[in-house]
């Protein structure tokens, strides 16, 4: 694995996370929920950050699971690589019995921008990197748009309402920005806000394969800031995002 470049090493960071994660479901079951998120976030984080401060010494890293002072560590804003790392996406879905839905993710941010990336789906038995982006579907039926399953943003309804759109309740926001690449819907709408952790890895891998990832006003998503709250995002198929972003505008004013 240290010879391997930085988009196949994200696949298989996230890759072998998510195989630690499925065998820590088997083992102990769902019996006790809380136990079994606390041992999802802390074994993923734990190996994540060990095989980084191995394979890539010189790289900092920003993890959801890391404590506040490492999280505002001053050097991770002057470093020229940042791993951005979700151990587990999803903690909710993970500690539900027959949910897929919950993801891993790893990316790695270089000079102002996001350049490796992947989402690992273990219940699904997937992962997408930007080593091989996943081919766009073709837009296909009624539209469909992600939302959480717990705090979907009221606006989206009414702008289904707009555009006769389904919303389409999923978990992870690595699980719903994978929907849009794999055709389970066209696009993913949040406004309640995340943390650049949420984001940054599936954010990647749809630039990387050709679809749309911006705030809800149309401006870039920009990562590695000082603080890591981001209040909103949009990704979708490149040719609905213009409809998208015109249907929130209107919205808005």
């Amino acid at each position: 694995m240290a010879m391997r470049d930085d988009h196949n090493l994200a696949g298989e960071l996230a890759s072998e996370a998510g195989e630690l994660l499925l065998r820590l479901r088997a083992e102990r079951g769902f019996a006790d929920p809380k136990a079994l998120k606390d041992a999802g976030d802390r074994g993923a984080h734990d190996y994540l950050m060990e095989a980084l401060r191995r394979l890539r010494p010189d790289d900092a890293v920003l993890s959801e699971e890391a404590t506040r002072e490492e999280r505002l560590d001053p050097r991770r804003l002057s470093a020229e690589r940042v791993w951005i790392v979700d151990p587990l996406d999803g903690t909710r879905e993970f500690a539900e019995e027959g949910r897929s839905d919950w993801a891993v993710h790893v990316a790695l941010w270089e000079r102002g921008a996001l350049t490796a990336g992947a989402v690992a789906l273990p219940a699904q038995g997937r992962t997408l990197t930007t080593a091989e982006p996943p081919t766009l579907p073709d837009r296909q039926g009624r539209f469909r748009i992600a939302v959480s399953r717990t705090r979907p943003p009221e606006f989206v309804a009414k702008l289904a309402h707009e555009l006769d759109a389904e919303l389409v309740p999923i978990g992870s926001a690595g699980a719903k920005i994978a929907a849009v690449l794999t055709g389970g819907v066209e696009a993913y709408v949040h406004a309640g806000g995340q943390y650049e952790w949420d984001s940054a890895a599936p954010v990647a891998v749809a630039l990387a394969a050709g679809a749309h990832a911006s705030r809800i006003d149309g401006s870039p998503l920009v990562y590695n800031q000082a603080d890591p709250y981001l209040p909103d995002i949009l990704v979708s198929l490149s040719d609905v995002a213009p409809t998208l972003l015109a249907g929130i505008r209107d919205l808005h004013r």
